[in-house]
């Protein structure tokens, strides 16, 4: 009585989307809030426009992988 393969395979392909989405911001919280590049001090600095530059970037590449996984 086991589960059919399309419905494991879509449940696997929830999986790994919730997986590589929560993997994204955890790396960005981490790089933003606890290394502190997130926040400006009086005016950007050049790590503030690093990593906002970073998180975009991921963030197109993310949303491109994404789509082409789930084909829409």
């Amino acid at each position: 009585m086991g589960m059919e393969d399309e419905t494991r395979a879509f449940l696997v392909k929830i999986i790994n989307t919730i997986s590589i989405v929560l993997i994204w911001m955890l790396v960005n919280v981490f790089i933003g809030i606890y290394k502190d590049y997130a926040f400006f001090e009086d005016h950007p600095n050049w790590t503030n426009y690093l990593f906002y530059t970073f998180f975009l970037i991921t963030l197109v590449l993310l949303v491109r992988y994404l789509l082409r996984k789930w084909k829409l």
